[in-house]
């Protein structure tokens, strides 16, 4: 691994780096013929993606059809059985090998795109070899035996692809799902028991729409997840990245701890665009990692601050890693809804961050970036000005209430717009024109009121006016297939969360499930009252305990439940096993759905699989395992603020019968003051060094003040009176004059 002569590494190490920590991007070499037909094709997959979200997407079955059939035909040529080194290095072409792929996965392309499109071409009925097979409608519940044969070969190779692309672990839960949907009748417990049904049953509920594979998990991924991954890379490297960072200077660079806040306040920037934090991790770690290093943060430190950061981009509206795009689609509201309800919730994350880096800061006695290294704003804005345009067209476009594909069709054209088309290069400008074309088209058939029109007509007027560096054609081909590279295990893994979907909906496991989790935590609850509950505060209750017991437990399954996968993988499997639970708790929808989302997402910062810091530690040079624990210690807000928000939902903003002015800035500021007092006990360090039992009593204020509840705020101001009292008269006496004492030493 090399560094250029800034001590960052070079783009080529970073490359490296990514692929290590993420399996979806170790590909084996397919020789220079086969190669440049994959490129071709997976630019074709992108553009035929583009292409149906501003012009219409054909019918359901169709279009998740020949989604599947790429992702069948990119992984399987270009990720081996076993990722070995013989498997990943090129071998000659030979009768059973051809472009360093082996017969079997040529035949496993065959069987995945004949699966995937025989809905499409038997859909109105199908004469096969003489063998009639009536309409879709006529088989729904009676599947014919070629629906048999062609749905079994599809989960087989669901499974397969999804193993290939994200590890055997996703597959095995899938498996036991499966087996639970097969054997239900012979579950040792009772409470889990149900009939079972047949394996004809079964590939009936996973082949055919509306449910399984061809469900709403594959709908979501092919016509709204697949493009915001596409726009976050062609964005990126249009040069909108660069832009975050070169602002984050601006905003903190100076201040006590610079790199490091930069890196929290980028990652935050960057985490609005990025559908993944391990390329969020890799691009902003790059630069921030070793300036935080050479500024005296431990390595663990420093890449556990970007890795924290970078996670916490997927709870960071207005993307969220296409999270909230899912939840607006389950909950059925307007998409403005869930970007408002997730604004605190994400800024107490940071807010954790933050604090836990600049209390960091001042123990080690560090300061901010020298001035000169701080960008200029009037010359960054210049400069840069016009890498925002797409990301500014995206969101009018959502904000108008239009459909996130239309939305993210739009930010795509701009991006090649901006970064790719000039006047310089005449044919280039065809982009443009189409787009003015199809925007006043649009707005003649009223698919557009006339103020988005003219908006984004405005707007591609702008974009052509920078006097900027432009990309080549070959470099926007270069993005595509980087984005799609990115989009196939998010594919992969929600076409095969798709089978645990069905599979819940046949047998009702998540109900069960929840009794499960409910009944355990009332036994424990019993045990743990009988010890606490002499303590006079509402929190200490029985019920209180029972409650916030079941919720640990839940919390604790997302975790492990979601480590490794995709956010918006995790997101889908999750609310679908462990929503129910939540709601059986009387916790309202929104904020069952936000609560399973943010710790599921936890995982990607939670030792020992927390590939997010492990791409930290590897940019850091630092021990992998602790850096992921020091990722997780600065992750602390994101950690509690789920449990706030769902005894209090007001700090939601959008529920209207649980807010109130009062009830949300009660709640959300001593949230944050609770956060803020929790990070100078992990820190050690407040006005001056917090030790031993004035650090514990910091804790311990600040989870009172965490809690929503008043009894537990005027407890945490007790609690933390004399930690204050202390700290303000040893920081006076410290700061006497003629006084050596110094609280850095």
């Amino acid at each position: 691994m090399t560094t250029n002569n800034t001590g960052t590494l070079d783009t080529e190490a970073l490359d490296e780096l990514e692929k290590q920590y993420d399996s979806s991007l170790i590909t084996r070499d397919n020789g220079a013929m086969l190669s440049q037909g994959l490129y071709y094709f997976a630019s074709a997959f992108a553009l035929y993606h583009i292409w149906t979200a501003g012009f219409g997407t054909p019918v359901e079955h169709v279009h998740m059809g020949i989604h599947l059939s790429g992702i069948f035909i990119l992984i399987f040529a270009t990720s081996p059985l076993l990722k070995s080194q013989s498997a990943l290095e090129y071998h000659k072409n030979t009768l059973l090998r051809w472009g360093n792929v082996p017969l079997y996965d040529w035949i496993f392309v065959c069987g995945g795109v004949t699966a995937a499109l025989f809905l499409t071409v038997s859909w109105n009925g199908l004469t096969l070899f003489g063998y009639e097979i009536a309409e879709q409608a006529l088989r729904q519940g009676d599947p014919s035996t070629a629906d048999i044969i062609f749905g079994s070969i599809l989960v087989v190779l669901v499974l397969e692809i999804t193993r290939r692309s994200l590890g055997p672990v996703l597959p095995l839960i899938i498996i036991a799902f499966i087996g639970y949907a097969l054997f239900g009748q012979q579950m040792p417990f009772q409470v889990l028991k149900h009939p079972g049904v047949d394996w004809r049953q079964f590939i009936n509920n996973m082949y055919f729409p509306s449910e399984g594979i061809f469900g709403i998990t594959l709908w979501i991924v092919s016509t709204v997840v697949f493009h915001f991954v596409l726009f976050g890379v062609v964005a990126q490297r249009m040069g909108l990245g660069q832009f975050f960072v070169d602002n984050a200077m601006i905003l903190a660079g100076r201040y006590v701890g610079g790199p490091a806040k930069v890196s929290v306040v980028s990652s935050a920037f960057f985490g609005t665009i990025s559908g993944s934090s391990i390329a969020n991790t890799v691009s902003t770690g790059s630069l921030t990692i070793p300036n935080m290093k050479r500024l005296g943060y431990p390595g663990h430190f420093a890449g556990g601050v970007e890795a924290a950061s970078s996670a916490g981009g997927q709870i960071t509206p207005p993307i969220m890693g296409a999270a909230s795009f899912l939840m607006a689609e389950y909950l059925q509201v307007p998409y403005t809804t869930i970007i408002i309800a997730a604004m605190v919730p994400a800024s107490m994350h940071y807010i954790g961050v933050l604090s836990i880096v600049h209390f960091t800061a001042l123990r080690l006695g560090l300061k901010g970036y020298p001035e000169d290294k701080i960008p200029q704003f009037i010359n960054t804005w210049r400069n840069g000005w016009h890498t925002v345009m797409p990301l500014l067209a995206l969101l009018t476009v959502l904000f108008g209430g239009y459909s996130a594909n239309m939305a993210a069709y739009m930010g795509l054209i701009f991006c090649i717009i901006v970064g790719f088309t000039s006047f310089q290069k005449p044919l280039t400008l065809i982009v443009p024109a189409g787009l003015m074309g199809y925007v006043l088209w649009k707005a003649s058939d009223g698919g557009f009121s006339p103020t988005l029109a003219g908006l984004l007509a405005a707007g591609i007027i702008i974009s052509l006016m920078h006097k900027r560096q432009r990309y080549s054609i070959s470099k926007l081909f270069d993005s595509f297939q980087v984005g799609v590279q990115y989009a196939l295990a998010v594919g992969a893994a929600c076409a095969a969360v798709g089978i645990v979907v069905g599979v819940i909906n046949t047998t009702g496991i998540a109900f069960r499930l929840g009794f499960m989790v409910t009944t355990s935590a009332r036994d424990m609850a019993d045990i743990v009252y009988s010890l606490i509950g002499w303590i006079p505060l509402e929190v200490f209750e029985l019920t209180s305990i029972e409650r916030f017991l079941s919720l640990v437990l839940i919390a604790i399954a997302c975790i492990l439940m979601g480590a490794g996968l995709p956010t918006t993988a995790l997101y889908i499997m999750l609310v679908t096993v462990a929503q129910p639970a939540l709601e059986q708790l009387g916790v309202p929808a929104l904020a069952t759905h936000m609560f399973v989302l943010y710790y599921g997402v936890i995982s990607e910062i939670t030792p020992p699989v927390c590939a997010s810091a492990y791409a930290a530690a590897g940019i850091a040079g630092a021990n992998p395992f602790r850096t992921g624990v020091s990722a997780f210690t600065l992750g602390i807000g994101k950690l509690m603020v789920p449990m706030v928000f769902v005894y209090a939902p007001t700090m939601l903003i959008v529920l209207p019968e649980y807010f109130t002015v009062t009830s949300f800035l009660q709640v959300s500021l001593t949230c944050a003051l609770g956060i803020f007092a929790i990070a100078t006990a992990v820190s050690g360090f407040y006005l001056m060094r917090l030790k031993g039992i004035w650090r514990a009593l910091m804790a311990i204020a600040g989870l009172l003040l965490v809690a929503p509840s008043l009894g537990s705020d005027i407890a945490a101001l007790f609690i933390a009176a004399p930690v204050m009292f202390m700290q303000i008269t040893q920081s006076r006496t410290a700061n006497m004059p003629n006084n050596k004492a110094s609280g850095h030493q």
